[in-house]
This record gives structure tokens, sequence and C-alpha cells, in this order.
């Protein structure tokens, strides 16, 4: 008989949570999950879920003609009217209708703050004490403020309190040109403000290529929107005509609203994780490949540990972590074996998997550079989305290196990439695969089919082809 109050309790309920508990439910576990907040946590109350239905709404304003459902203006349609009510009641019907479905067998502790260790098998809430003989500490991160001189005296926006506006603001500017600030302001320029961005990065979506940037910002300036690359910001202030920012090139750029989506910040104060001896530092939880911290029965997944702050990779790294605290040492999976793609729902789409052409030079990697255009292929031509490329970094014998994909549909294509670098599949398996035509995932196929005819320019293998003929 367990002397714990659960089998499993864990720390937080947004993908990675999620993942753990709904899993060992299922497994026929006793579960108490605690959530500070709301089910889903960041991803699906303020992040992932209502920034995709923004853009949504926002792509239907800025091109009706995709949407032929729709017989209502699209300026006059009532999500484009008060896209914030809409996106509001959609979450209230996911958590209620759907999402909490999946806990019902779950002990939830929702909206009562954040659980704080006692000693290594216990935590507090509230004065309530909950033990467990696992504990998977899920916990997320939240919205960095920079430290910029005024920040704190105007009011500010980000990803935590954008969805609660009422209204589409005149004018918005957003420092930060990572995803959620590029997505943002092609939503919010879409729906018709006026939209700046401004960042310190060289480019837009730094963790990605120049090139696929470089398509995003054509795109991006196409709209209306501006774009201040390298720029600091040296102040901010509410001034008669609104907020300004400053920049350390003399910019004074003006707006109604300010948003601040630069990066991410982690507190675990509130956990004591000290009571439980755990060990972390700035960065976050430290880990090993099982995904354990220091004391064996307690596992970090998602933000907290600093992986990789992705919701995909938090559900991917709760699923790995409720196995391996079941499997034997020989089947425990090491989680930093997986690949992890990425995609920035802009228009055009950037995605993202493997290594980049910057992370191969460092490292000092060989590799070629196959790439295939959108504007080459009939489809996309036909349907309109001439924007693009798929591009594959990869060994003269195929073993693939890296594959970004600019372009619609990006974001699907990206997982069969994922796979076949999971898995040490190379350029020939993808060229042998059949492709359902005429989607934008031919395209993949097509780059393989390059990189093919691409070694045909051997002489040896064109007289080794001959002879192979003749036989």
């Amino acid at each position: 008989m367990s002397n714990y109050d659960y089998d499993v309790l864990t720390i937080g309920l947004g993908p990675a949570g999620m993942a753990v508990s709904a899993m060992a439910v299922q497994m026929g576990l006793k579960v108490c999950a605690i959530e500070a907040r709301k089910i889903g946590g960041e991803c699906m109350n303020v992040g992932c879920i209502p920034s995709k239905a923004l853009l949504r709404i926002a792509e239907y304003r800025h091109a009706p003609s995709r949407f032929p459902e729709m017989e209502l203006d699209a300026v006059e349609a009532p999500a484009v009217r008060k896209p914030f009510e809409k996106i509001a009641k959609d979450l209230h019907y996911i958590n209620e209708a759907k999402t909490r479905n999946m806990f019902d067998k779950v002990s939830l502790v929702l909206g009562e703050g954040m659980a704080g260790f006692v000693d290594p098998h216990t935590v507090e809430i509230n004065g309530r004490k909950i033990s467990a003989k696992r504990i998977f500490i899920a916990a997320g991160t939240q919205p960095a403020l920079p430290p910029i001189p005024g920040l704190k005296e105007v009011p500010v926006l980000t990803n935590n309190n954008l969805f609660q506006l009422k209204e589409i603001p005149k004018s918005l500017t957003i420092v930060g040109g990572g995803a959620i600030g590029c997505e943002m302001a092609q939503a919010f320029r879409r729906l018709g403000s006026e939209v700046t961005i401004a960042h310190m990065d060289a480019h837009l979506v730094p963790v990605g290529s120049p090139d696929a940037a470089a398509l995003l910002e054509e795109s991006l300036t196409a709209e209306g929107i501006r774009v201040y690359n390298k720029r600091g910001i040296e102040k901010v202030a509410a001034e008669e005509d609104g907020i300004a920012v400053y920049t350390n090139e003399g910019e004074r750029i003006v707006s109604e609203k300010l948003l601040v989506a630069a990066g991410r910040s982690l507190d675990l104060a509130p956990l004591r994780l000290e009571n439980a001896g755990i060990k972390h530092d700035r960065r976050g939880i430290k880990v090993d490949r099982y995904l354990r911290t220091n004391r064996r029965h307690i596992y970090a997944v998602g933000d907290c540990n600093g992986h990789a702050q992705l919701s995909h990779a938090a559900m991917h790294q709760g699923m790995i972590a409720l196995m391996n605290a079941m499997l034997p040492w020989p089947m425990k999976k090491d989680f930093r074996r997986f690949t992890v793609p990425w995609t920035v729902f802009t228009d055009p789409e950037i995605s993202q998997v493997g290594r980049t052409e910057k992370q191969l030079r460092e490292a000092g990697t060989r590799y070629e550079k196959i790439r295939v255009r959108y504007e080459d292929y009939g489809a996309a031509i036909a349907e309109n989305v001439p924007v693009g490329y798929v591009e594959v970094l990869a060994s003269k014998w195929g073993r693939i290196h890296g594959v970004g994909i600019v372009g619609r549909g990006s974001g699907e294509m990206i997982n069969e990439w994922a796979l076949a670098i999971q898995n040490g599949l190379r350029l020939h398996h993808i060229m042998l695969q059949q492709h359902s035509f005429p989607t934008m995932g031919f395209l993949s196929k097509r780059v393989a089919e390059t990189w093919m005819m691409k070694r045909m320019e051997s002489g040896a293998l064109k007289a080794m082809a001959r002879f192979m003929y003749r036989i």
C-alpha cells in the first residue's frame, strides 16, 4: 500500500502537464494536477490557439476570396468586427466542452496559485499538502519585459493580455521580431492597424535563415508594415500623441498600443525547489537525458527545463518523461534524440527542422544546398501562392542535415522531414516515396529528385547508367 496520496502529481497543466496527466490516468494511475490558472496553460489560453484564431480571422478580411463558404462581406463579418469576442467564445467552448473532459478522472486543483515543495515527495498549496510517488514539474514561462527605460510607466501589451482587447487599435508598435511579433504584426495589419516592428536582431525570425526572413519581410512590407531591424530601444514614454518608442537610430515611433514580444522569462521561485533539493539555474531546472532532475523521482518537462520553448516539444517531453518513469533502463528514451520542427504562421509560413547553414558552417560540416521554388511549380502558380521554397541541406550521399520551407503549407510539410531526419532516412527515400499531387507537399519529392539529378552530372554514373541500360 502506497504511503503517498497519488501515484503521479503534475505541477502545471499546459501542453507538457496535460500530456503527463491524460496519459497517466488512462494507464490506471491515480493522478493529481495543479494549475495556477486555467487548463491548457499559456498555449491554449493566451498563446498558440488564440493567436492562430486571430490570424485566420485576419486572413479572411485580407483575402475573402479564399473563403468561398462565407457569404458576408469580409469587413462586416461579425468575427472581423469583434475578433476578440469570437476568440473568447471559442476558447470557452474548447475548454469546457472538449479539454476538460480529458481530465474527468484527474484530481484537479485549479486557480489556487502555484504549488511549492515541502520535501522531495510533497508540495503545498493554500495550506493543503499533497504527496506523490513521482512528480512532474511542468511550469511554463511568462513574457519577458526587457529593461527599457520607461517601459514600466506605460501600458504594455504582451500575449498574456493581448486577447483581452475590446477593439483593434488604430496603430500598434511591436518590440520583437520573432514568431509572436511577426504573426501579430500581420494579423493586426490585416485587421486595420498601422503596424511597426522594431527589434535588435539583423533580420526577422532570428532563429531561422536570412533568406526566409528576407521573403517574410518583403511580404510584410508589401502589406504596409514598417520593419526596423538592428534597432535598440533607448526609451519608451507616454506622450500626448500616443506611446512613443525611441530607437538608437534616432527614430520616434508613436502608436496607440505597444506590444512587447521579446522572448520568455522563467520564475521558479514559487516552486521552492530548494526544499526538495532540486538543482536549477537561471536557464531552468537541470535534467538528464531521460528528463529526470537530480531527484530521480522528479521530472521537469516543457519550458521549465530550458531546452525548447515550443508547445509541441513540451507535449512530447511530457509523453517521454512518463514513459521513462515506467520503463526499465534499456528501454528508456533520450529526449534529445528527437527532432524538433518549428513553424511561424505568417503568410508566407516559415518552417525549419534540423540544423541551419550557420550551424553547419560553425561545426565544419560539408553540405550541399538544394532548393526548389514555389514559383516554378504549376500548382502553386494556379493556386496563387507562388512565394516560397523548399530547401534541403544534405551531404553528398543524401544524409539530411536540415530543411527550411517557406510558403503556404510549410507547417504541414515540415513534419515529413522531421520524421526523415529522426529516423536517419536519406534523400533517395523521399524521392521514392509517392506524394499526392498536386499538393504543396509534392515539392518535397521534387527537391529530392533535384538532388538525384545533380548526382547524374557525374561522368562515371552516366557511363554506368548507359552500361546498365544495354544489359
